[in-house]
């Protein structure tokens, strides 16, 4: 019999609670029950495994994740733009440690399809249109993006830029450039 107030929903949260707190990878259905003081049988009526629970949790993040940006985006273009989606990463990062790493979490196939990742992909494109950039060009600028966005963010949450100047939000600011400049004067494909 599932135990009264739990639902894959409220587990999924405290799930995403927990990993912001001591790390996604430390996420387990027994780390769970602990933090409601129940068995780890208990929750199993609820979520199947600990992977069930992470992949609901990836979903959960790339859900909020999509919505903080479709709110950035709505209404900019250019590098506004540019710089909305990736403070959108940035702050999200910061406030979620776990969460932030969930949602790089490798999906099937099917769930990917089916996850707010896709609005993620749809908004990055939009975003890419306002600099002219068609097929294949829009694709490496897309993995381009997230490449730079996550480096930074990993670099920055591990602490790698606390220890010289310039500040990391100067850095952050000239990157930001750098990416804008580089989608104006996208280069023309090298023939080998």
């Amino acid at each position: 019999m599932a135990r009264a107030g739990l639902t894959p929903e409220r587990l999924t949260r405290a799930g995403a609670e927990l990993a912001d707190e001591v790390g996604f990878d430390q996420v387990t259905v027994s780390a769970l029950a602990r933090r409601f003081g129940v068995k780890a049988a208990s929750l199993y009526a609820h979520v199947r495994s600990s992977q069930d629970l992470r992949v609901r949790i990836a979903l959960l993040a790339l859900e909020e994740l999509a919505d903080r940006a479709a709110d950035a985006l709505a209404g900019r273009a250019g590098k506004d733009a540019l710089t909305a989606l990736a403070n959108v990463y940035r702050d999200y990062a910061r406030e979620h440690p776990g969460r932030y790493t969930a949602a790089r979490m490798r999906l099937d196939p099917e769930t990917a399809a089916a996850s707010a990742g896709v609005r993620h992909a749809r908004m990055t494109r939009a975003l890419l249109r306002g600099y002219a950039l068609t097929e294949p060009d829009q694709t490496h600028a897309v993995r381009l993006l997230g490449s730079v966005f996550h480096g930074y963010v990993s670099l920055e949450l591990s602490g790698g830029f606390s220890h010289s100047a310039p500040d990391s939000q100067q850095s952050w600011d000239r990157v930001l450039d750098a990416l804008d400049a580089l989608l104006r004067n996208w280069p023309a494909p090298t023939v080998p």
